[in-house]
Protein backbone atom coordinates (compact mmCIF):
# COMPACT_ATOMS: atom_id res chain seq x y z
CA UNK A 1 0.00 0.00 0.00
CA UNK A 2 1.07 3.54 -0.76
CA UNK A 3 -0.08 5.99 1.95
CA UNK A 4 1.27 9.51 1.30
CA UNK A 5 1.02 11.38 4.59
CA UNK A 6 2.49 14.33 6.45
CA UNK A 7 3.38 14.35 10.16
CA UNK A 8 4.02 17.44 12.26
CA UNK A 9 6.21 16.59 15.26
CA UNK A 10 7.73 18.78 17.98
CA UNK A 11 9.41 18.62 21.39
CA UNK A 12 6.74 17.92 24.02
CA UNK A 13 6.05 20.51 26.73
CA UNK A 14 5.11 17.92 29.35
CA UNK A 15 7.79 17.72 32.08
CA UNK A 16 8.15 13.94 32.00
CA UNK A 17 8.34 13.82 28.23
CA UNK A 18 10.79 16.75 28.20
CA UNK A 19 13.04 14.70 30.47
CA UNK A 20 12.96 11.92 27.87
CA UNK A 21 13.86 14.46 25.20
CA UNK A 22 16.82 15.68 27.26
CA UNK A 23 18.04 12.11 27.74
CA UNK A 24 17.46 10.88 24.19
CA UNK A 25 17.91 13.89 21.91
CA UNK A 26 20.39 16.19 23.65
CA UNK A 27 23.46 16.60 21.44
CA UNK A 28 21.78 15.36 18.22
CA UNK A 29 21.43 17.49 15.10
CA UNK A 30 17.97 18.32 13.71
CA UNK A 31 18.57 15.93 10.80
CA UNK A 32 19.40 13.09 13.19
CA UNK A 33 16.28 13.81 15.27
CA UNK A 34 14.22 13.92 12.07
CA UNK A 35 15.62 10.54 10.96
CA UNK A 36 14.79 8.95 14.34
CA UNK A 37 11.23 10.33 14.23
CA UNK A 38 10.85 9.20 10.60
CA UNK A 39 11.85 5.64 11.48
CA UNK A 40 9.32 5.55 14.33
CA UNK A 41 6.55 7.03 12.16
CA UNK A 42 7.11 4.61 9.30
CA UNK A 43 7.31 1.63 11.64
CA UNK A 44 4.04 2.47 13.43
CA UNK A 45 2.33 3.32 10.14
CA UNK A 46 3.24 -0.12 8.77
CA UNK A 47 2.05 -1.71 12.03
CA UNK A 48 -1.37 -0.02 11.84
CA UNK A 49 -1.79 -0.93 8.16
CA UNK A 50 -0.90 -4.56 8.94
CA UNK A 51 -3.59 -4.79 11.65
CA UNK A 52 -6.49 -3.41 9.55
CA UNK A 53 -8.27 -4.74 6.47
CA UNK A 54 -7.88 -2.74 3.28
CA UNK A 55 -11.66 -2.28 3.08
CA UNK A 56 -11.70 -0.94 6.64
CA UNK A 57 -8.84 1.48 5.90
CA UNK A 58 -10.56 2.73 2.75
CA UNK A 59 -14.03 3.02 4.30
CA UNK A 60 -13.18 4.43 7.75
CA UNK A 61 -10.37 6.96 7.34
CA UNK A 62 -11.05 8.49 10.76
CA UNK A 63 -10.49 5.19 12.52
CA UNK A 64 -7.28 4.71 10.54
CA UNK A 65 -5.99 8.18 11.49
CA UNK A 66 -6.95 7.61 15.14
CA UNK A 67 -5.03 4.32 15.24
CA UNK A 68 -1.98 5.91 13.59
CA UNK A 69 -2.05 8.88 15.98
CA UNK A 70 -2.44 6.65 19.04
CA UNK A 71 0.44 4.31 18.13
CA UNK A 72 2.76 7.06 16.92
CA UNK A 73 2.08 9.28 19.95
CA UNK A 74 2.96 6.47 22.37
CA UNK A 75 6.28 5.76 20.66
CA UNK A 76 7.26 9.41 20.20
CA UNK A 77 6.75 10.11 23.90
CA UNK A 78 9.53 7.63 24.66
CA UNK A 79 12.09 9.92 23.02
CA UNK A 80 10.52 13.22 24.18
CA UNK A 81 8.53 14.14 21.02
CA UNK A 82 4.85 14.94 20.53
CA UNK A 83 2.67 14.37 17.47
CA UNK A 84 1.03 17.69 16.65
CA UNK A 85 -0.81 16.77 13.47
CA UNK A 86 -1.13 13.94 10.93
CA UNK A 87 -2.62 14.28 7.48
CA UNK A 88 -3.12 11.35 5.07
CA UNK A 89 -3.51 12.72 1.56
CA UNK A 90 -4.39 9.50 -0.22
CA UNK A 91 -4.40 5.72 0.09
CA UNK A 92 -3.38 3.59 -2.89
CA UNK A 93 -2.30 0.03 -3.47
CA UNK A 94 -0.19 -1.53 -6.20
CA UNK A 95 -2.83 -4.08 -7.24
CA UNK A 96 -5.56 -1.42 -7.75
CA UNK A 97 -7.90 -3.08 -5.25
CA UNK A 98 -8.96 0.22 -3.62
CA UNK A 99 -9.67 1.72 -7.04
CA UNK A 100 -11.76 -1.35 -7.88
CA UNK A 101 -13.72 -0.85 -4.65
CA UNK A 102 -14.40 2.76 -5.69
CA UNK A 103 -15.57 1.66 -9.11
CA UNK A 104 -17.81 -0.96 -7.54
CA UNK A 105 -19.35 1.65 -5.19
CA UNK A 106 -19.84 4.08 -8.08
CA UNK A 107 -21.50 1.40 -10.20
CA UNK A 108 -23.76 0.47 -7.30
CA UNK A 109 -24.73 4.11 -6.77
CA UNK A 110 -25.55 4.52 -10.47
CA UNK A 111 -27.64 1.36 -10.44
CA UNK A 112 -29.46 2.48 -7.29
CA UNK A 113 -30.18 5.83 -8.92
CA UNK A 114 -31.51 4.15 -12.06
CA UNK A 115 -33.64 1.87 -9.93
CA UNK A 116 -35.02 4.83 -7.98
CA UNK A 117 -35.85 6.67 -11.21
CA UNK A 118 -37.65 3.60 -12.56
CA UNK A 119 -39.59 3.25 -9.33
CA UNK A 120 -40.58 6.91 -9.39
CA UNK A 121 -41.70 6.56 -13.02
CA UNK A 122 -43.69 3.52 -12.03
CA UNK A 123 -45.33 5.42 -9.18
CA UNK A 124 -46.17 8.28 -11.56
CA UNK A 125 -47.79 5.95 -14.05
CA UNK A 126 -49.77 4.28 -11.28
CA UNK A 127 -50.94 7.66 -9.94
CA UNK A 128 -51.95 8.80 -13.35
CA UNK A 129 -53.87 5.60 -13.99
CA UNK A 130 -55.58 5.89 -10.64
CA UNK A 131 -56.50 9.53 -11.37
CA UNK A 132 -57.90 8.55 -14.73
CA UNK A 133 -59.82 5.74 -13.11
CA UNK A 134 -61.24 8.06 -10.46
CA UNK A 135 -62.24 10.49 -13.15
CA UNK A 136 -63.91 7.77 -15.16
CA UNK A 137 -65.65 6.53 -12.04
CA UNK A 138 -66.97 9.98 -11.31
CA UNK A 139 -68.09 10.39 -14.88
CA UNK A 140 -69.72 6.98 -14.70
CA UNK A 141 -71.43 7.92 -11.47
CA UNK A 142 -72.66 11.18 -12.97
CA UNK A 143 -73.84 9.33 -16.06
CA UNK A 144 -75.58 6.80 -13.87
CA UNK A 145 -77.39 9.58 -12.00
CA UNK A 146 -78.58 11.09 -15.23
CA UNK A 147 -79.30 7.70 -16.84
CA UNK A 148 -82.94 7.97 -15.85
CA UNK A 149 -83.38 11.16 -17.73
CA UNK A 150 -82.02 9.99 -20.97
CA UNK A 151 -81.30 6.53 -22.25
CA UNK A 152 -78.99 7.89 -24.88
CA UNK A 153 -76.96 9.62 -22.28
CA UNK A 154 -76.92 6.39 -20.30
CA UNK A 155 -75.79 4.40 -23.29
CA UNK A 156 -73.13 6.93 -24.02
CA UNK A 157 -72.13 6.91 -20.40
CA UNK A 158 -71.89 3.11 -20.48
CA UNK A 159 -69.96 3.31 -23.68
CA UNK A 160 -67.71 5.94 -22.19
CA UNK A 161 -67.24 3.82 -19.10
CA UNK A 162 -66.33 0.83 -21.16
CA UNK A 163 -64.01 2.95 -23.23
CA UNK A 164 -62.44 4.24 -20.04
CA UNK A 165 -62.03 0.74 -18.71
CA UNK A 166 -60.49 -0.34 -21.98
CA UNK A 167 -58.20 2.68 -21.89
CA UNK A 168 -57.35 2.00 -18.28
CA UNK A 169 -56.62 -1.63 -19.08
CA UNK A 170 -54.49 -0.62 -22.06
CA UNK A 171 -52.72 2.01 -19.95
CA UNK A 172 -52.14 -0.50 -17.21
CA UNK A 173 -50.79 -3.04 -19.71
CA UNK A 174 -48.54 -0.42 -21.21
CA UNK A 175 -47.39 0.62 -17.74
CA UNK A 176 -46.64 -2.95 -16.77
CA UNK A 177 -44.79 -3.54 -20.03
CA UNK A 178 -42.67 -0.41 -19.54
CA UNK A 179 -42.14 -1.26 -15.90
CA UNK A 180 -41.03 -4.77 -16.83
CA UNK A 181 -38.71 -3.36 -19.51
CA UNK A 182 -37.28 -0.86 -17.06
CA UNK A 183 -36.74 -3.57 -14.47
CA UNK A 184 -35.16 -5.83 -17.09
CA UNK A 185 -32.81 -3.05 -18.16
CA UNK A 186 -31.98 -2.25 -14.53
CA UNK A 187 -31.31 -5.92 -13.67
CA UNK A 188 -29.25 -6.36 -16.82
CA UNK A 189 -27.27 -3.22 -15.99
CA UNK A 190 -26.72 -4.45 -12.44
CA UNK A 191 -25.55 -7.84 -13.69
CA UNK A 192 -23.28 -6.22 -16.28
CA UNK A 193 -21.77 -3.93 -13.64
CA UNK A 194 -21.45 -6.83 -11.21
CA UNK A 195 -19.74 -8.92 -13.90
CA UNK A 196 -17.39 -6.03 -14.70
CA UNK A 197 -16.66 -5.56 -11.02
CA UNK A 198 -15.95 -9.30 -10.64
CA UNK A 199 -13.78 -9.24 -13.75
CA UNK A 200 -11.79 -6.29 -12.42
CA UNK A 201 -11.54 -7.97 -9.02
CA UNK A 202 -10.33 -11.21 -10.62
CA UNK A 203 -7.84 -9.24 -12.71
CA UNK A 204 -6.62 -7.43 -9.60
CA UNK A 205 -6.28 -10.76 -7.76
CA UNK A 206 -4.44 -12.23 -10.73
CA UNK A 207 -2.06 -9.27 -10.84
CA UNK A 208 -1.57 -9.54 -7.09
CA UNK A 209 -0.81 -13.28 -7.39
CA UNK A 210 1.63 -12.64 -10.24
CA UNK A 211 3.33 -9.94 -8.19
CA UNK A 212 3.48 -12.28 -5.20
CA UNK A 213 4.93 -15.04 -7.42
CA UNK A 214 7.59 -12.65 -8.71
CA UNK A 215 8.38 -11.64 -5.15
CA UNK A 216 8.60 -15.30 -4.06
CA UNK A 217 10.81 -16.02 -7.04
CA UNK A 218 13.10 -13.11 -6.18
CA UNK A 219 13.17 -14.22 -2.55
CA UNK A 220 14.06 -17.81 -3.51
CA UNK A 221 16.71 -16.53 -5.88
CA UNK A 222 18.15 -14.30 -3.17
CA UNK A 223 18.09 -17.16 -0.63
CA UNK A 224 19.45 -19.93 -2.90
CA UNK A 225 21.38 -18.40 -5.82
CA UNK A 226 23.07 -15.69 -3.76
CA UNK A 227 23.92 -18.19 -1.02
CA UNK A 228 25.32 -20.60 -3.63
CA UNK A 229 27.34 -17.79 -5.22
CA UNK A 230 28.72 -16.80 -1.80
CA UNK A 231 29.56 -20.45 -1.06
CA UNK A 232 31.22 -20.74 -4.47
CA UNK A 233 33.34 -17.64 -3.86
CA UNK A 234 34.20 -18.95 -0.40
CA UNK A 235 35.33 -22.30 -1.82
CA UNK A 236 37.37 -20.51 -4.52
CA UNK A 237 39.06 -18.36 -1.88
CA UNK A 238 39.70 -21.42 0.31
CA UNK A 239 41.10 -23.35 -2.67
CA UNK A 240 43.35 -20.42 -3.62
CA UNK A 241 44.49 -20.11 0.01
CA UNK A 242 45.22 -23.85 0.17
CA UNK A 243 47.06 -23.71 -3.17
CA UNK A 244 49.07 -20.73 -1.96
CA UNK A 245 49.87 -22.61 1.26
CA UNK A 246 50.98 -25.67 -0.75
CA UNK A 247 53.08 -23.45 -3.02
CA UNK A 248 54.75 -21.81 -0.06
CA UNK A 249 55.28 -25.16 1.66
CA UNK A 250 56.77 -26.64 -1.55
CA UNK A 251 58.96 -23.56 -1.97
CA UNK A 252 60.11 -23.89 1.63
CA UNK A 253 60.88 -27.60 1.17
CA UNK A 254 62.68 -26.85 -2.10
CA UNK A 255 64.69 -24.09 -0.40
CA UNK A 256 65.51 -26.50 2.45
CA UNK A 257 66.61 -29.22 0.00
CA UNK A 258 68.62 -26.68 -1.97
CA UNK A 259 70.27 -25.40 1.20
CA UNK A 260 71.02 -28.99 2.31
CA UNK A 261 72.45 -29.99 -1.07
CA UNK A 262 74.36 -26.72 -1.27
CA UNK A 263 75.81 -27.36 2.17
CA UNK A 264 76.71 -30.94 1.23
CA UNK A 265 78.30 -29.76 -2.02
CA UNK A 266 80.26 -27.09 -0.14
CA UNK A 267 81.35 -29.72 2.41
CA UNK A 268 82.37 -32.16 -0.32
CA UNK A 269 84.17 -29.35 -2.16
CA UNK A 270 85.96 -28.37 1.05
CA UNK A 271 86.95 -32.02 1.71
CA UNK A 272 88.20 -32.49 -1.85
CA UNK A 273 90.05 -29.17 -1.66
CA UNK A 274 91.70 -30.18 1.60
CA UNK A 275 92.52 -33.64 0.18
CA UNK A 276 93.99 -32.03 -2.93
CA UNK A 277 95.97 -29.60 -0.76
CA UNK A 278 97.24 -32.49 1.39
CA UNK A 279 98.09 -34.58 -1.65
CA UNK A 280 99.96 -31.63 -3.13
CA UNK A 281 101.96 -31.27 0.08
CA UNK A 282 102.62 -35.05 0.01
CA UNK A 283 103.90 -34.84 -3.57
CA UNK A 284 106.07 -31.90 -2.55
CA UNK A 285 107.45 -33.95 0.34
CA UNK A 286 108.22 -36.78 -2.12
CA UNK A 287 110.37 -34.42 -4.16
CA UNK A 288 107.70 -33.85 -6.79
CA UNK A 289 107.46 -37.56 -7.67
CA UNK A 290 103.77 -38.49 -7.69
CA UNK A 291 104.57 -42.24 -7.84
CA UNK A 292 106.64 -41.98 -4.69
CA UNK A 293 103.83 -40.06 -3.03
CA UNK A 294 101.34 -42.82 -3.96
CA UNK A 295 103.77 -45.40 -2.59
CA UNK A 296 103.90 -43.47 0.64
CA UNK A 297 100.10 -43.44 0.80
CA UNK A 298 99.92 -47.21 0.16
CA UNK A 299 102.55 -47.80 2.79
CA UNK A 300 100.43 -45.80 5.23
CA UNK A 301 97.40 -47.95 4.33
CA UNK A 302 99.21 -51.34 4.45
CA UNK A 303 97.86 -52.21 7.93
CA UNK A 304 94.33 -51.67 6.68
CA UNK A 305 94.95 -53.74 3.54
CA UNK A 306 96.40 -56.60 5.56
CA UNK A 307 93.51 -56.32 7.99
CA UNK A 308 91.13 -56.56 5.06
CA UNK A 309 92.81 -59.76 3.85
CA UNK A 310 92.64 -61.24 7.31
CA UNK A 311 88.98 -60.24 7.64
CA UNK A 312 88.29 -62.29 4.46
CA UNK A 313 88.89 -65.55 6.35
CA UNK A 314 88.26 -64.31 9.88
CA UNK A 315 84.57 -64.92 9.75
CA UNK A 316 84.91 -68.56 8.61
CA UNK A 317 83.71 -70.82 11.42
CA UNK A 318 85.22 -74.32 10.97
CA UNK A 319 83.70 -76.66 13.51
CA UNK A 320 85.60 -79.77 12.46
CA UNK A 321 88.10 -80.64 9.71
CA UNK A 322 88.74 -84.23 8.71
CA UNK A 323 91.85 -84.78 6.58
CA UNK A 324 92.72 -88.12 5.03
CA UNK A 325 96.51 -88.15 4.95
CA UNK A 326 97.97 -90.77 2.65
CA UNK A 327 101.51 -90.09 3.90
CA UNK A 328 102.58 -88.67 0.61
CA UNK A 329 103.60 -85.30 1.84
CA UNK A 330 105.98 -83.30 -0.31
CA UNK A 331 108.60 -80.87 0.87
CA UNK A 332 107.90 -81.91 4.44
CA UNK A 333 104.25 -80.75 4.27
CA UNK A 334 101.36 -82.90 5.39
CA UNK A 335 97.88 -82.89 3.89
CA UNK A 336 96.69 -80.70 6.76
CA UNK A 337 99.39 -78.15 6.07
CA UNK A 338 98.49 -78.18 2.38
CA UNK A 339 94.79 -77.61 3.25
CA UNK A 340 95.57 -74.52 5.33
CA UNK A 341 98.00 -73.21 2.73
CA UNK A 342 95.36 -73.67 0.02
CA UNK A 343 92.79 -71.86 2.17
CA UNK A 344 95.08 -68.87 2.60
CA UNK A 345 96.01 -69.06 -1.04
CA UNK A 346 92.39 -68.39 -1.98
CA UNK A 347 92.80 -64.86 -0.58
CA UNK A 348 94.15 -62.47 -3.24
CA UNK A 349 97.81 -61.61 -2.48
CA UNK A 350 98.60 -58.03 -1.59
CA UNK A 351 100.69 -57.66 -4.74
CA UNK A 352 97.68 -58.65 -6.91
CA UNK A 353 95.49 -56.09 -5.14
CA UNK A 354 98.00 -53.34 -5.88
CA UNK A 355 98.30 -54.42 -9.52
CA UNK A 356 94.51 -54.06 -9.86
CA UNK A 357 95.01 -50.42 -8.83
CA UNK A 358 97.82 -49.97 -11.35
CA UNK A 359 100.60 -50.04 -8.71
CA UNK A 360 103.21 -52.48 -7.40
CA UNK A 361 104.94 -53.05 -4.10
CA UNK A 362 108.54 -51.93 -3.79
CA UNK A 363 111.11 -54.65 -3.88
CA UNK A 364 111.99 -54.28 -0.23
CA UNK A 365 108.36 -55.15 0.66
CA UNK A 366 108.27 -58.08 -1.76
CA UNK A 367 111.43 -59.61 -0.27
CA UNK A 368 113.27 -59.31 -3.63
CA UNK A 369 116.77 -57.86 -3.39
CA UNK A 370 117.14 -54.66 -5.25
CA UNK A 371 119.49 -54.67 -8.16
CA UNK A 372 122.79 -53.10 -7.40
CA UNK A 373 123.19 -49.79 -8.99
CA UNK A 374 125.48 -49.78 -11.94
CA UNK A 375 128.86 -48.43 -11.08
CA UNK A 376 129.99 -45.57 -13.08
CA UNK A 377 133.13 -46.23 -15.04
CA UNK A 378 135.64 -43.51 -14.68
CA UNK A 379 138.11 -43.07 -17.42
CA UNK A 380 141.35 -41.59 -16.36
CA UNK A 381 143.23 -39.75 -18.83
Amino acid sequence: MDVPCRFTVGISTEPEVMTNAAERLLGLTPDEIRNIATDILFGQLRLVIATMDIEEINADRDKFLAAVSQNVEAELRKIGLKLINVNVTDIRDESGYIEALGKEAAAKAINDAKKSVAEQNRYGEIGKAEADRDKDIRIAETSRDTRINTALANAKAVEGENSSKIAIAQSDATRREKQAEAERIAVAAEKVQAAKALQEAYQSERDAELARAEREKATQQANIVVAAEIDKQKKIIEAEAEAEQLRRKAKGEADAIFAKMDAQARGTLEILAKQAEGFGQLVSAAGGDAQQAITMLITDKLPELVKTQVEAVKGINIDKVTVWDGGKGENGKTATANFVSGLMGSVPPLEDLLKMAGMSLPNYLKGTPEAAPAEETKTEE
